[in-house]
């Protein structure tokens, strides 16, 4: 083979690649198991207990893990929105799951005195607890300096205070009856900073920080911990998102024509990081995904990309526009 056919195989391969890669929507690792690893089906008969199911992430992910054969625990606060999602779980299954395997269970995630009464109400209904999935939260939508520290607290105490409570009152069972599986719906915003997103960004990089040390903690324990870091995904977010007015709720919905990953392509990703019990998984597709490898491991470089990026997203927060890609 002569050197002109050597550098045309490899620019054919280099090229191959790079358009892999762009059109990519999860980082390597989990591209890697999709194609190798274990399938999804592998999580069949495990009980797995999803929070802030009635929407978004966690109704997809509760109706992918239906598929998949899991018993599953529902938890959100509008109850008759749950067991809309139980019947539909039902139905997707194709007949595998009885009405006793789903537990519709009403939640309202922070109220951290019910936690431990709930974790109790599922080990006594199903006997074990194979999978908590972290997944209740909001997301946020304005800029720091027009924020007041009351609603920053109420992000921090949904998105962050809520799921560790949760966590610490689930654990002991799941030692209990030798170990368990944590999975928090985390954010590329645990990543990287995300202007119009500050207490949000927050509480997702706390997220990481806490059930990084859990995983360390307990690994003697059998507790695993999984967490799924998602990009833009279409879902009912910016309806329910913060605001800079406590009390306020966005209410925007999303278009058609914004280029965001559906809820139901996340929760497949999810599923496949769950059954190969990967520790981060990268949700996302370009651009947002070339960032955040560019923040893992080039952070000088990628945060004067960011500052300068950055101004466009938070004119466009300041004037109220919620389409920032």
């Amino acid at each position: 083979m002569d050197l002109l056919t050597v550098i045309a195989v490899v620019a054919v391969v280099l090229i191959v690649k790079i358009l892999w890669y762009i059109t990519m929507d999860c980082d390597l690792t989990l591209a890697w198991n999709i194609l190798f690893g274990n399938k999804p089906d592998s999580l069949a008969g495990k009980v797995v207990w999803i929070t802030g199911c009635s929407s978004g992430i966690g109704e997809a992910l509760a109706y992918e893990l239906a598929r998949c054969r899991c018993r599953l625990i529902l938890s959100a606060r509008r109850e008759e929105l749950l067991n809309q999602v139980k019947q539909k779980c039902l139905a997707v299954s194709d007949g595998h799951l009885k009405s006793e395997d789903v537990l519709v269970l009403p939640l309202d995630i922070l109220a951290y005195d019910t936690h431990a009464d709930a974790a109790a109400t599922v080990m006594k209904y199903f006997k074990k607890l194979d999978i908590l999935v972290n997944n209740a939260g909001r997301s946020q939508r304005s800029v720091i300096l027009d924020t007041p520290l009351e609603v920053d607290r109420q992000v921090i105490d949904l998105d962050l205070v809520a799921p560790i409570s949760l966590t610490k009152a689930v654990l002991p069972h799941m030692i209990a009856t030798g170990g368990g599986h944590v999975v928090c719906t985390s954010s590329v915003a645990g990543e990287l900073g995300a202007p119009g997103s500050a207490a949000y960004s927050a509480a997702k990089h706390g997220i990481q920080g806490f059930f990084d040390t859990l995983r360390i903690e307990c690994y003697q324990d059998n507790i695993s911990v999984t967490m799924a870091c998602p990009g833009p995904v279409f879902s009912d977010a910016l309806v329910q998102a913060f605001t800079g007015k406590p009390g306020e709720k966005l209410n925007v919905e999303m278009q058609k024509t914004w280029k965001r990953m559906t809820s139901a392509r996340c929760a497949r990703l999810m599923a496949v990081a769950m059954a190969n019990n990967l520790h981060e998984v990268w949700l996302s597709p370009n651009p947002e995904l070339l960032f955040t490898y560019l923040f893992q491991y080039c952070p000088y470089l990628a945060r004067k990309i960011a500052v300068r990026a950055g101004q466009y997203r938070s004119s466009k927060v300041k004037a109220g526009v919620h389409d920032l890609h």
